[in-house]
């Protein structure tokens, strides 16, 4: 007898366990409050880097990819080459490194990478959501013993990352 209740307590388990994976539920929240009765296209002018204290080679690409990914991946809007219902243009205007902290032996433990990018936006369906040189900025942190090269491409993805989110959340997700 008491195997047999271990073995309906066993099932009764297993059935419960695979109707909750069965049964999940998923919401996904990107934030888009788009009326896309009105709006339907949107268009991006390549971002340049225009930083003149630091440059890497790939960061340009790298920003302009991930702008244009976000609001493709993140809305139903159709990518146009120009005068979007939504219009994206601008430029990376900084890209610099700074020494953070200094050691007791007088070098430096800290560095801290920044990254800023100004963005005008255009909406041609409510021109009072319009902003023109908006500044969008992150910056991240690493051990000065380390080379800047070893971390760089790392530092700058998570960077874009949190910049594009933000420019994201101005444009888009009316917060």
């Amino acid at each position: 007898m008491g195997l047999n209740k271990k073995y309906w307590r066993v099932m009764v388990l297993s059935s419960f366990l695979l109707s909750m994976a069965a049964c999940t539920v998923s919401y996904k929240f990107n934030g888009a409050s788009i009326n896309y009765d009105k709006v339907k296209t949107i268009s991006f002018e390549n971002f340049p880097n225009r930083s003149v204290a630091f440059v890497w080679g790939p960061m340009e690409s790298m920003f302009n990819t991930a702008l244009q990914d976000k609001y493709m991946q993140q809305t139903r809007l159709k990518q146009v080459r120009q005068t979007g219902d939504l219009e994206l243009s601008g430029e990376i205007t900084n890209y610099d490194a700074y020494n953070k902290g200094v050691g007791s032996d007088g070098f430096s433990t800290m560095a801290e990478l920044r990254m800023t990018v100004s963005v005008t936006f255009v909406n041609n369906s409510n021109h009072s959501e319009d902003f023109s040189n908006r500044q969008f900025s992150a910056s991240r942190e690493y051990e000065a013993s380390q080379q800047l090269a070893n971390v760089q491409e790392s530092l700058v993805t998570e960077m874009i990352d949190e910049i594009v989110d933000q420019i994201f959340n101005a444009t888009v997700a009316n917060w």
